[in-house]
């Protein structure tokens, strides 16, 4: 620390000298006509002796990253949004003016005009014949400039992150282009773009845990949503047949590599259609997003390569914990099934309904195998009080949840539209919270008013737009692709 401060003390004295020159530090517009990725592309391959008989005059503005003074010249590597270049200094083109190249550090940022040329090492570099101080940077760049390695610090500080490491703006980069993807496969499929409320008087949509806040206006406690659903279903009530959201999602419950409390969460509905028709829907649109992404379907994820390409495995719920050795008389039991539970060491709440110890039991023999892309379909009614009955199979609902790698990144169903029934698993939920289950939906009696206007059969999906991310970017952790995660205060 006591060398950071004299380094910044030492910054602080050459921003009084550049004062004392009559340049400002902290410069205003500047009006760039290239850039580093652009010059390097289009001139890459030019010879040396082409750049000399036909000069190239560029204007760039980037971040010194990198500086070597040799006296009366000094090279350095300015980088910009799109990629680093070397620059050169020299005094008898500079003239006066080389006086403020002395003035120069790691991490300024500088606008330069000049010519391309090539160095007796063949490197492409711009030989400046004017340069404007657009930033003085009073703090160092981490580890002497050789990268940011610490990961408490990358996330803190993600702005010297993004300096110093340029796989993580690529990253960031391939985030955006995911998002677009998404949303223009939506828009090509007939969807509209919605806005719904981030503060809600009753948190629904969800099992989880909200966070809470205060309207003093209305002397009221509201809660930061957990999920968008049951407005979006309104929504369908109102006439609309296909809407999707992408925002924020707020959950006030556990920080690891997969959950982050404030989350991306793309959700969308669609009238007179069933889950079987989102599942091709979303092997469509992941596909889609992967293609326009990477450029392929085959992407590899830690050390495994996922396969994207459909069709993709489908397979009911119940099914998949037998395939595990997982007892079938256990799967119409509470008691046997809780023991086998405990027998296999399989931590399960008090007072947990058989759906939930079920689930439990999922999360430890199932879940961390479904590497490929695998539909889990027909679950448990207790565990989708939002999901319509299968037909056939009255104790089971018409959904899905998607899981690559291990992790669960879609969750689907066919919408329930009976108000009777809706209510009667609202009061369900309600029984479980007043037991204990703070992960229970609340009653809504405006929503079940909606239904009883009449919803169209209709069916929705939840995809984990950070977890999607993580997996087309190869990011093991939800923060690497979250810019600025949820930490600890700071020491």
């Amino acid at each position: 620390m006591e060398e950071i401060n004299e380094l910044i003390e030492q910054r602080i004295k050459k921003l009084d000298e550049l004062k004392a020159l009559g340049v400002e530090p902290f410069g205003g517009s500047f009006d760039i006509k290239d850039y580093a990725e652009d010059l390097i592309n289009k001139h890459g391959s030019t010879a040396k002796e082409e750049l000399e008989a036909s000069p190239v005059q560029c204007v760039i503005a980037g971040r010194i990253i990198m500086m070597r003074d040799f006296g009366k010249a000094a090279f350095a590597h300015v980088q910009d949004s799109t990629a680093k270049i070397q620059i050169y200094f020299r005094k008898d083109i500079l003239n006066e003016k080389y006086s403020v190249v002395k003035k120069l550090d790691i991490g300024d940022i500088i606008g330069i005009s000049g010519k391309l040329f090539r160095t007796r090492t063949n490197e492409l570099t711009i030989e400046v014949d004017d340069f404007t101080f657009l930033t003085k940077s009073l703090r160092p760049l981490p580890e002497k400039w050789h990268g940011l390695k610490d990961i408490e610090t990358r996330y803190r500080q993600r702005y010297v992150d993004l300096i110093v490491n340029p796989e993580v703006k690529e990253t960031f980069k391939k985030r955006s282009t995911i998002i677009k993807a998404v949303r223009d496969f939506l828009e090509t499929k007939g969807f509209i773009e919605v806005e719904t409320p981030m503060m809600h008087q009753i948190p629904g949509g969800a099992a989880a845990r909200p966070f809470k806040t205060h309207h003093n206006a209305l002397d009221i406690e509201l809660y930061l949503r957990i999920a968008p659903e049951l407005y979006l279903k309104r929504l369908l009530v109102g006439g609309y047949e296909k809407v999707y959201e992408l925002n924020k999602n707020f959950r006030n419950e556990g920080i690891s590599t997969k959950h982050n409390p404030e989350f991306s969460m793309l959700e969308f509905y669609i009238a007179y259609k069933d889950y079987n028709y989102l599942m091709s829907l979303t092997e469509e649109l992941i596909s889609y997003a992967a293609e326009k992404t990477l450029g392929t379907l085959k992407v590899s994820f830690g050390d495994e390569d996922i396969d994207f390409t459909p069709p993709w495995d489908r397979m009911p719920f119940l099914d998949s914990l037998t395939q595990k050795g997982v007892p079938a008389d256990i799967m119409n039991d509470i008691d046997k099934a809780a023991a086998w539970a405990k027998a296999n060491k399989i931590g399960i709440d008090k007072g947990a309904s058989l759906g939930k110890v079920l689930d439990e039991i999922f999360k430890e023999k199932v879940e961390p195998y479904l590497i490929q892309p695998t539909f889990i379909i027909d679950y448990p009614v207790e565990l989708s009080p939002l999901a319509k009955r299968k037909k056939d199979s009255p104790g089971l609902v018409e959904r899905f949840e998607l899981f690559v790698s291990g992790r669960e990144i879609a969750n689907a169903f066919s919408e329930l539209n009976d108000p009777m029934d809706q209510r009667e698993r609202f009061q369900r939920q309600v029984e479980a919270k007043e037991k204990g289950d703070e992960e229970t939906m609340w009653m809504d009696e405006d929503f079940i008013r909606a239904l009883e206007h009449g919803m169209p059969p209709a069916a929705g999906e939840g995809i984990g737009i950070d977890r999607l991310v993580m997996l087309l970017t190869n990011s093991q952790s939800i923060r690497d692709v979250i810019l600025f995660p949820q930490l600890k205060p700071e020491a």
